[in-house]
């Protein structure tokens, strides 16, 4: 995880140092073409002024000549050579590059030159002039140390700006939230937002302050539903159960009508198990369980083994115990009860007679596993109401129970089939 501020510097810095590569060779290419144009310019006013000045001095052939073998010795970059008419051509120029004789250093130089045909006294003359132009480079090389000494500048501005400035910016958000970080549904508490000038900062308080007000309303509102269900669906079903109990203890009824209560009375007392459940998990859901308990689960498991004992030796199922003592674990006495009873009443609820329960019990682990021939269908387990086995006795809220049960304490669950044996795990998250 990388904060803000870095994931938006990091591509800026990244694009500004493309940009400055960029830079650099446009910069040469740019100033080079200045610097030559600049140059051939020179060249042909040098050129122009120079055959306009022998122009005017009016001399004749042999001073003409003398004077401008005299101007080629004096003028090494320059040559005035009389050509023939059919030696005249358009103005060449080009950039050449030579080694200075005189000059230790064996290093080529550049020149721009021009060689342009000029007329003195009506006759062609060819005008070759070669300038210098190797200090372009030097040029060159100071506008892009001056330019990374500014990129540098700019960059580090900009990072000593962005962290000081985002200290203060983001403190808004920063706040709001620290304040969603310790906000609970259960206290079901609204939250008051610092006030903040920048717009986005605030338009997000309001959008959160109304979300929290829905999540609150929505939450009283289950709630309620949860605990007027609890109450209001019971006792019919309570009241339907005691009569039908009466009824079938009515000597009168023929067979057909006791098998007929018989049925009606398992399947309210599956409903009535259901309806309890589906009230379990919402309930769950809805976080109304206290979770800071240090709960002694060793005990919790030995109890449980013992209530169920009778349905051991009603199928006359051989237990294995290796239970482990003082394991203690955070969370809930009673939904970590209902999850161990569960555990061990759906192994017994698919175990044949005269099979094995293996119950263990480590100080990370619980693990309860019982003989078997088929492994179960993983995609299913955990769903609700979802049909493992031909037993309809059960409500199929078992394992979604024990999962959610699970997830509240933060514990893991998981299922393996291994040497023919439906083994499931509890992974404990020990206090």
């Amino acid at each position: 995880m990388k904060p803000l501020l870095s994931k938006t510097t990091k591509p800026f810095l990244i694009y500004v140092l493309i940009v400055l590569m960029i830079s650099i060779p446009v910069y040469y290419w740019v100033i080079d073409m200045i610097w030559k144009s600049e140059l051939d310019e020179h060249n042909q006013l040098i050129v122009e002024k120079t055959a306009y000045e022998f122009k005017q001095l009016h001399l004749s052939d042999d001073q003409l000549k003398t004077s401008l073998k005299l101007w080629n010795h004096i003028q090494p970059e320059t040559n005035i050579e009389k050509i023939s008419a059919d030696r005249i051509r358009k103005d060449s120029v080009y950039t050449s590059e030579k080694q200075l004789p005189f000059v230790s250093d064996k290093k080529k130089e550049r020149y721009r030159c021009l060689k342009k045909v000029v007329y003195i006294q009506d006759k062609p003359y060819l005008f070759t002039i070669q300038t210098n132009i190797e200090e372009s480079h030097e040029t060159m090389g100071i506008i892009a140390m001056i330019t990374i000494l500014f990129f540098i500048i700019i960059v580090v501005g900009l990072l000593y700006l962005n962290r000081r400035l985002s200290s203060s910016v983001w403190k808004p958000f920063r706040e709001t939230l620290d304040r969603l970080k310790t906000f609970n549904l259960n206290s079901q508490k609204t939250i008051s937002f610092p006030v903040s000038d920048t717009a986005e900062f605030e338009e997000l308080n309001e959008s959160l302050y109304k979300l929290i007000e829905r999540n609150i309303s929505a939450y009283k509102t289950q709630k309620e539903f949860t605990e007027n269900a609890s109450h209001e669906l019971q006792t019919p079903l309570a009241i339907i159960k005691n009569k039908l109990d009466i009824l079938m203890q009515d000597q009168d009824l023929t067979e057909r009508q006791y098998r007929i209560a018989e049925d009606m009375n398992k399947a309210l007392t599956r409903s009535s198990r259901i309806n309890k459940n589906l009230l379990l998990l919402a309930k769950i859901d809805n976080n109304q369980f206290n979770n800071s308990e240090i709960i002694s689960f060793d005990n919790l498991l030995c109890q449980s083994i013992e209530i169920l004992q009778e349905h051991f030796e009603q199928k006359n199922i051989i237990i294995q115990k290796q239970i482990a003592s003082d394991i203690r674990v955070s969370g809930n006495s009673i939904l970590t009860e209902i999850m161990i009873s569960n555990l061990i009443i759906n192994a017994i609820r698919h175990t044949s007679p005269g099979g094995t329960i293996s119950i263990q019990l480590t100080d990370s682990v619980f693990e309860v596993s019982n003989s078997g021939t088929e492994k179960i269908n993983t995609g299913l387990l955990f769903k609700r109401f979802s049909k493992l086995s031909a037993d309809n006795n059960g409500s199929g809220l078992g394992l979604s129970i024990i999962q959610e049960i699970c997830r509240f304490h933060h514990w893991t669950a998981s299922y393996m089939f291994e040497n023919n044996n439906h083994v499931f795990s509890i992974r404990l998250k020990l206090s």
